[in-house]
């Protein structure tokens, strides 16, 4: 039975021994719990291709922010090595099974009760696993294919339930039957009046008024850095809080025009890169 150092075990050491194909079903999951397994393997040189079913669509459905975030996963993050399916039909899936392959060799295998998302299978919420037979759980997801779409699929908002987040962060604490609220999941920016929930606001431009010209959203115009990302700044006043999550936890952002944005708190002194 395992209980501690679960990302490791379950989503890092089969690559290590030469699995390259994980299939997951998961009751709940969240895309930057898939950005971060699929970054850190990438970062490896572990070259895998991750399958994902989320169970509890049909009666949860999901947030607007791991919706878009899913898809952009899939369409251009990681295509085609990463694949997100919904299930669509009653009733719903509670299960959490990790089915690693080589090729078509299975590899090993775990159940239990740690979702596919970075608060179960961190060090802030006490899980367990234990080892299953992969080709019992590859079965599994097989069987549930039919009752599933893919997340990209023009029909998939008409399936399943998708909630604007902050709405979906209420839902999910007045049912009390699933896990709190992952930071995560929550957008950057939230209203107080519409959610009850603490906000803060960011800005992009300096002490002057304009937008910085080497950093901020330029920070990967400049030689050798990333051309894709860029920092946001967070003062002191907001990063000596615990607004935001510890420097190893990916979250995701949904902007006011429905972009998303995959952050990582990447320095000590409250940087936030996209």
């Amino acid at each position: 039975m395992l209980t501690t150092d679960l990302f490791d075990k379950v989503l890092i050491q089969p690559a290590q021994h030469g699995a390259n194909q994980l299939y997951v079903v998961s009751g709940y999951a969240t895309a930057a719990m898939a950005f971060r397994h699929l970054e850190d393997l990438k970062k490896n040189n572990h070259q895998l291709k991750v399958e994902l079913i989320v169970g509890m669509g049909p009666v949860d459905g999901l947030s607007l922010s791991n919706h878009k975030g899913f898809q952009e996963l899939m369409q251009t993050v990681y295509t085609g090595d990463f694949s997100c399916r919904y299930l669509t039909e009653m009733p719903p899936v509670h299960s959490k099974i990790y089915a690693w392959f080589e090729g078509d060799k299975p590899v090993c295998g775990f159940v239990g009760s740690a979702n596919y998302t970075q608060t179960a299978l961190g060090k802030n919420q006490r899980e367990v696993m234990t080892e299953s037979d992969p080709q019992q759980g590859v079965e599994y997801f097989q069987r549930l294919i039919p009752q599933t779409t893919y997340c990209n699929d023009i029909k998939a908002e008409n399936m399943v339930q998708i909630y604007n987040t902050r709405s979906y962060t209420r839902i999910k604490r007045d049912r009390e039957v699933i896990q709190p609220q992952e930071t995560e999941t929550t957008a950057v920016t939230t209203e107080l009046s519409l959610a009850g929930l603490p906000s803060v606001t960011l800005t992009f431009l300096d002490k002057a008024g304009n937008l910085r010209q080497r950093s901020g959203l330029n920070w990967g115009q400049r030689p050798g850095r990333e051309p894709n990302q860029a920092y946001i700044k967070v003062p002191s006043s907001v990063y000596n809080t615990d607004f935001f999550p510890d420097r190893t936890i990916h979250f995701t952002v949904l902007t006011d025009d429905r972009q998303v944005l995959m952050c990582v708190r990447a320095q000590d002194n409250g940087k936030r890169r996209a």
